[in-house]
């Protein structure tokens, strides 16, 4: 199976010493766009972005000087809910191997990564209205081009589902139209006083732990996937519909996670 996920604002630029790394399928886009935010004042970008000045400054900076930065690893420079939840970091080499086949990265600059292509710091979310000539956002800008890939990279790992663990905002970037694949996205709940809630900080973690348990035992088909239980969830088969099984939590897991 392939799985998807998002990016994190969160980063980690500490080196990753014996890591190799790969080259994005889309670096000559990423840099493009780069070019067109260099166009974008502190301003512009703090209004686009909806950050502090501080962040729009520290990104004005990231955009004048990418192609020239330190690079790392998506799945390792990315620090952010999920990536607690993937722990790319302690995966072993072949599993890391089997993640560079399977796993995606959804990017509003990158388009679609691999856990291994290095990549360099930036903010730019998919939501983003940038203008460019290709429209006034970042789904006009990335149109087909990561449903594309995301087809290509399934085919090549003989996928015959994409496993959707990233947020709304980014999966809304693959054009279903185009997909060779069914879509399964989980969901995931916790128990509060006796009822499921979604909890955001909590679904992040879990779609990360999603994908490391794809990951670690080479999930292939839909059934293996309800079989999931790190951190305490369990498949709730009378919440669950068609491609959208439900993992709940109890309490009790929680405070034991």
């Amino acid at each position: 199976m392939l799985v998807a996920i998002s990016p994190a604002k969160k980063l980690d630029m500490d080196p990753a010493p014996g890591v190799t790394s790969t080259t994005p399928a889309f670096a000559d886009e990423a840099q493009a766009l780069a070019k067109r935010a260099q166009q974008l004042s502190e301003a512009d970008l703090q209004q686009l972005m909806k950050i502090s000045a501080p962040l729009a400054k520290l990104n004005a900076e990231r955009f004048h000087d990418f192609g020239q930065m330190d690079s790392k690893p998506a799945a390792l420079i990315f620090a952010g809910d999920t990536y607690q939840g993937l722990e790319a970091g302690s995966l072993s080499e072949d599993e890391m191997r089997y993640a560079q086949d399977h796993l995606r990265i959804l990017s509003g600059l990158y388009g679609v990564l691999r856990p291994l292509d290095a990549i360099q710091p930036y903010r730019l979310e998919m939501g983003s209205r940038l203008k460019t000539d290709r429209g006034t956002s970042l789904y006009n800008w990335w149109g087909s081009k990561i449903s594309e890939a995301l087809n290509a990279a399934a085919a090549a790992s003989n996928s015959t589902a994409l496993v959707n663990c990233a947020s709304q905002e980014y999966f809304g970037a693959v054009d279903l139209a185009t997909l060779d694949v069914p879509v399964i996205t989980p969901i995931f709940m916790e128990e509060r006083a006796g009822t499921a809630k979604i909890i955001s900080f909590y679904a992040k973690k879990a779609r990360g732990a999603m994908a490391r348990y794809i990951v670690q035992n080479h999930v292939r088909d839909a059934d293996a996937l309800l079989d999931f239980d790190m951190g305490g969830y369990k498949f709730q088969p009378d919440s669950s519909e068609p491609g959208k099984p439900v993992f709940l939590r109890t309490e009790a897991a929680t405070a034991k996670a």
